[in-house]
């Protein structure tokens, strides 16, 4: 039987440009996964193996691997940094166990490594984290500890501190040994030499020893008291302290280096396996039954009890649909047949594989806490749990954020028609984030996502990799629209022709909710006289009818619907009688409801060298942002401001021009605000124009 405390899944994760790929790709080289290292920069990174991350030298989807360490298994996930793809970075750590937080030397924390950290407290994933890049310009690890403690609010303990800066950093000390590692300049990574601490960092040294194992021995009373009467505790007890500590997040062990010199990449892959937790260490998944109600149940880790996995990733290659599966408890076999329980269909276990990016190893089985993907599964989704056919449970599913931005596309010719629909429904299924609709009037395809870069990759992998060639509209927001004012009013549905007639009577409030709400409904009719089997179709015509807001078209958020009296017939009345009333009723009653155009508003974090910061912040004003906070660091600027997506179109191309081409920025979906009245004016001429045509 597998040993699972030898097992950990881990992902790496951090802002665009910290070094994740650089460190999983020295990573794998170290566990002898690899023996040529290949780099970002020149588009050969192992877990980078789509074109398009070739070529940009980013992360466009996670990438899973699997590699051993000192007698352990290490799972690792390799995650984007880029914010159009958190997605990717949510849907990985809800599937792992540990992860390694990557933070940029001199660039320290950065707005991407800010919404990953808060991902990762939501999944509640123990982290150790790595300054890389230290052998930059204006690295300084110290300060970025001191980020890391104020900005995420993160306590850190200090594990490595690094043996010089800049061009002159050689190695790092372990606190814990009090040793120095020091490597040579032969780019080679096991090429380094032990070596007692520098004499000009023993007090350095020291005072950082000290603060280590004070920290560590908070989680063991009576190792504390033997330390405060004198005795000095010993390496195992110390890192059984900070493992407890790391699984417990009261703590997360900082490491220094430099991962494209290979410098202090070991210790590294030394604290994953000494601090984060194996899958038995972490809470168990709670189990639903099929409604959604929580049975009260956990999805153990044991290979014995029942299966349960969860699908968190479809990826499409050259050999078919591949899911990746995280596998909670139980076994899967190769042949087994278990029931996908959000469809309620049965699907059979074909080939599993554990993947090594895009190589793959064929396996007989699967057990409790393996992170593995299997092909040809027909109708499973992100999200999906699949289970023990015999005894089948569900896994709380993921829930995935609205797309803000969309464009529309039409195929170049009729071939490329044909294979359109086939390829979108192919990459619907890969990224969760990523919509498709079809414009009824004007019959156009509209795809969704969350930023220009993720539209802008979706449109490069349907020429390429898909072989489509579409012609692109401009990029249109999600507006929405919602109501300002309480309307009371009444409406009658009355129909008589022939037969059976049709009538329902409802007199309602509609009052406007707070913002996030969505739609609510109450009924306070009594004495019967809307009988109650009919109050779900007046709740389901309202919501149905809110899809579209009566200015522009657009879905309509934010209000509730108090139903208080009403009136039935004994003969004609029925519920779709009373569900054409009442949307009949929202289109009577929104527009004397002080209906408003809501437009999306992004969070805005810009970073600037210091001598184009009155550039940048006169040109988010003239863009409507609002300056919500400025931070000086040692390369420059980072301003955070709230803006409208509308107002952001190209901005990348405007603040290169300003910053030189130094300038970067990262947005994110913030809320929605009432768009000023000449916007709104323009949004629903161009609307009702649309809709004439």
């Amino acid at each position: 039987m597998t040993d699972l405390s030898n097992y950990r899944n881990i992902g790496i994760f951090a802002h665009v440009d910290a070094g994740k790929t650089t460190t999983t790709e020295r990573i794998l080289k170290l566990t002898g996964k690899i023996h040529k290292v290949g780099e970002v920069h020149d588009g050969e990174a192992t877990t980078d193996f789509m074109e398009q991350e070739q070529e940009r030298g980013i992360t466009i989807q996670s990438a899973a691997t699997s590699c051993q360490w000192a007698d352990h298994r290490l799972n690792i996930i390799d995650t984007p940094g880029h914010v159009d793809f958190t997605i990717e970075v949510y849907r990985s750590l809800k599937v792992l166990d540990g992860g390694v937080g990557v933070f940029c030397g001199s660039g320290g924390v950065e707005p991407q490594s800010e919404t990953n950290w808060r991902y990762a407290n939501e999944s509640e994933v123990a982290r150790i984290i790595f300054v890389n890049k230290l052998d930059r310009v204006g690295a300084d690890f110290y300060r970025v500890v001191e980020q890391v403690e104020k900005v995420l609010g993160a306590k850190t303990i200090a594990m490595t501190l690094p043996i010089g800066t800049e061009d002159d950093f050689v190695g790092v000390v372990d606190l814990l040994e009090e040793k120095a590692y020091i490597w040579d300049d032969s780019g080679n990574p096991e090429a380094f030499k032990v070596e007692d601490v520098p004499a000009d960092m023993v007090d350095l040294v020291a005072e950082w020893r000290e603060k280590l194992v004070e920290t560590a021995l908070e989680q063991d009373d009576e190792a504390m008291e033997k330390y405060f009467e004198g005795e000095i505790p010993d390496i195992p007890t110390l890192k059984k302290c900070i493992r407890k500590g790391t699984i417990a997040l009261d703590f997360f062990p900082t490491f220094c280096g430099s991962a494209f010199k290979n410098k202090g990449v070991q210790n590294v892959l030394n604290g994953v396996v000494d601090y984060l937790p194996d899958p038995t260490q972490v809470k168990p998944q709670p189990e639903m039954d099929l409604e959604g109600n929580e049975t009260g149940n956990f999805a153990i880790v044991d290979p014995a009890k029942p299966m349960r996995a969860l699908a968190f990733k479809i990826m499409d290659d050259r050999f078919g649909a591949l899911t990746f599966l995280r596998v909670y408890s139980g076994t899967l076999n190769k042949g087994d047949t278990v029931i996908n329980t959000y469809t309620g269909k049965n699907e059979r276990i074909g080939r599993i594989v554990e993947m090594s990016a895009d190589d793959r190893i064929e396996l007989e089985s699967a057990t409790a806490g393996d992170i593995v993907a299997v092909l040809g599964m027909k109708n499973v989704q992100t999200g999906h749990t699949l289970a023990d056919a015999k005894n089948p449970a569900t896994l709380e599913p993921m829930v995935f954020p609205d797309p803000v931005i969309s464009i529309a596309v039409s195929p170049k010719d009729k071939s490329a028609s044909e294979k359109l629909g086939v390829a979108l429904g192919k990459m619907i299924a890969e990224d969760p984030s990523f919509r498709v609709e079809t414009d009824e009037d004007s019959g156009e395809t509209i795809l969704m996502g969350m930023g220009e870069l993720h539209l802008d990759i979706k449109i490069d992998i349907l020429r390429r990799t898909h072989g489509v060639e579409v012609e692109v509209g401009k990029p249109q927001v999600a507006y929405r629209e919602t109501i300002t004012q309480e309307t009371e009013d009444t409406y009658t549905h009355k129909k008589q022709s022939g037969g059976s007639g049709q009538f329902g009577r409802i007199d309602y409030i509609i009052t406007p909710g707070e913002p996030g709400t969505g739609f609510e409904f109450e009924s306070k009719v009594t004495g019967g006289n809307v009988p109650r089997e009919y109050w779900p179709a007046v709740e389901k015509g309202f919501k149905n009818s809110m899809e579209e807001g009566v200015l522009a078209g657009y879905p309509c958020l934010d209000f509730k619907v108090t139903l208080m009296d009403g009136a039935f017939h004994a003969v004609d009345s029925s519920a779709m009688a009373f569900e054409i009333a009442a949307k009949a009723a929202y289109r009577q009653s929104v527009p004397k409801a002080g209906p408003q155009l809501i437009e999306p508003v992004m969070h805005v974090d810009v970073f600037t060298p210091d001598d184009h910061v009155g550039d940048v912040i006169g040109d988010l004003n003239r863009r409507r942002g609002m300056i919500k906070d400025q931070q000086a660091g040692p390369t420059g600027v980072r301003i955070k401001a709230e803006v409208p997506l509308s107002e952001m179109f190209g901005y990348i191309g405007d603040l290169r021009t300003m910053t030189s081409g130094r300038g970067q920025f990262s947005m994110e979906f913030a809320h929605y605000m009432p768009c000023p009245k000449n916007v709104a004016e323009v949004v629903i001429k161009e609307a009702q124009e649309r809709n004439k045509a």
